[in-house]
């Protein structure tokens, strides 16, 4: 697929909306008992958001020659996951946020208990629908594959280590190897999961294709976290979506306070470029997940 930025942009679009069909389908109706704990769900899931995982599912699946549907599954579950993740970042035993994508944390929202039941349901949720979708590959080996790789990278060995890393490194000084192992867990590896939870769609791939994704994945799973850094210093909070600031506030280590903001700038570049180097073995059917490289680094919000 040659793609150039118009139709990438509307691309973006339609994977949003895509993803957006499948929660919907998949989230407990607000309506059904217990309705507190639904509507919480529903509210951190549904708020509005970029949906950079599930846009990243269904890249990997188009740039493979992936019919979409059988990666909606996947897609819905990455998103339900961050989600979960981002209720539980938030809540004041972590990093104490009262707003996330415009509008107030959920806890703020309901209660903190209700907020972490709902963070808890969504993670089982995102495992139902990981081995259940009827849509997903029939090879049973596969589906395991990816339910391994979704626990492995969201648990103490990837998401959920990173934030306990992160937590464990407030007011502490860092060097940028250790920052960077924080989050190549916290922040990369459910952007790997992504990658893989598509790859594992197709019986086609070969071990070097599987690895040069699993290669491209890595470096913009860092670069993202690099850009999110340097947005928390140039950016505003209206366009963020959440408190300006909030890292430094907190004396948390990011790569603009080790390296410096000039620096951040071209490490996420050099990552770009080594995520582009990852793809050099696939022609332009690559094409959009170039883009997203390209689009991670480069985004203001």
């Amino acid at each position: 697929m040659k793609i150039d930025a118009q139709p990438f942009e509307s691309l973006v679009d339609d994977f949003q909306q895509r993803v957006d069909a499948a929660l919907e389908r998949w989230l407990p109706q607000a309506r059904v008992n217990p309705i507190r704990l639904h509507r919480a769900m529903r509210y951190a899931v549904l708020a509005p958001g970029k949906r950079v995982r599930p846009i990243l599912v269904y890249a990997t699946a188009s740039a493979l020659d992936i019919d979409l549907e059988r990666v909606d599954g996947a897609a819905a579950a990455v998103e339900i996951i961050h989600a979960y993740s981002l209720i539980h970042d938030d809540l004041p035993a972590m990093d104490d946020d009262d707003l996330r994508r415009g509008r107030p944390t959920c806890h703020r929202e309901f209660d903190e208990a209700t907020a972490i039941l709902a963070g808890d349901a969504l993670q089982a949720l995102a495992f139902y629908i990981i081995s259940h979708d009827p849509q997903m590959v029939q090879d049973d080996t596969a589906r395991l594959q990816m339910i391994e790789k979704l626990s492995l990278f969201s648990g103490s060995r990837g998401m959920a280590g990173g934030q306990a890393i992160d937590l464990a490194a407030v007011g502490k000084t860092l060097n940028i190897a250790e920052l960077e192992t924080m989050h190549i867990h916290k922040t990369g590896a459910l952007i790997r999961t992504c990658v893989q939870l598509a790859a594992h769609s197709t019986s086609k791939l070969s071990t070097t294709q599987f690895k040069a994704l699993d290669s491209y994945a890595k470096c913009i799973g860092l670069s993202f976290q690099v850009q999110d850094d340097i947005l928390d210093v140039t950016g505003d909070t209206a366009t963020l979506g959440k408190t300006q600031g909030s890292d430094s506030a907190r004396n948390k280590p990011t790569f603009p306070s080790i390296i410096g903001l000039d620096a951040s700038r071209e490490k996420a570049q050099e990552l770009h470029r080594k995520a582009l180097q990852a793809l050099s073995i696939f022609g332009e059917e690559a094409d959009i997940l170039r883009y997203i490289s390209a689009w991670f680094v480069e985004r203001t919000h």
